[in-house]
């Protein structure tokens, strides 16, 4: 598994600004800055693209902006124009059944009640590769879901996202340096303990 494209799951505007659904976005941007690269927008992918030229090859940062719901869109019009297979795409998200300031890598898999990862697999299929930003637990617990994605994190949850970064960082380079598998092994195992 190559992965060529890395596309960040958030939603445009303001509103969703710090926003939990929008954590995905917080971390490819942060990657983005750390890497020196800019973004541009595309209006034909209805998303803002950046090229990262790695040491292993040219790779895709995309930022869907159809909303968090119909980011599949977005993403599989630009893999298919740039030739790219499912295998070749890592999605960036938020996951609720992840504590806050973990990580998760996996491949493959049910969307878990996640609008943007059900979107990515109507329109791409399953088998890409994904970065699940822990954002739980889900407090207080009687709150719908979609309320509790589209809230704001609060200062302290912001002071552990911002510790956490370089982490978040990390993670994702070793996801495209060395694959899902090697990835998993290590960070997976890393969280768990």
């Amino acid at each position: 598994m190559s992965l060529t494209l890395v596309a960040g799951l958030g939603n445009p505007g303001r509103t969703y600004a710090n926003t939990r659904h929008n954590v995905g976005w917080v971390v490819i941007d942060a990657f983005a800055r750390k890497h020196g690269l800019a973004w541009s927008s595309e209006p034909s992918f209805e998303a803002s693209v950046s090229r990262w030229d790695s040491p292993a090859g040219a790779r895709w940062l995309v930022k869907p902006l159809t909303f968090m719901n119909d980011s599949g869109f977005s993403v599989a019009a630009f893999a298919r124009f740039h030739k790219l297979a499912t295998a070749d795409v890592c999605a960036i998200h938020d996951d609720l059944n992840i504590d806050l300031g973990r990580v998760k890598v996996s491949v493959a898999g049910s969307a878990g009640g996640h609008n943007g990862v059900a979107s990515l697999i109507e329109h791409l299929g399953d088998g890409f590769a994904r970065y699940r930003l822990g954002i739980g637990p889900k407090e207080p617990k009687e709150i719908d879901m979609k309320d509790f994605v589209l809230s704001k994190f609060s200062s302290a949850q912001l002071v552990i996202i911002d510790q956490k970064l370089d982490f978040y960082v990390q993670g994702l380079e070793l996801l495209l340096e060395s694959g899902a598998d090697r990835a998993m092994n290590l960070i997976n195992r890393k969280e768990e303990s």
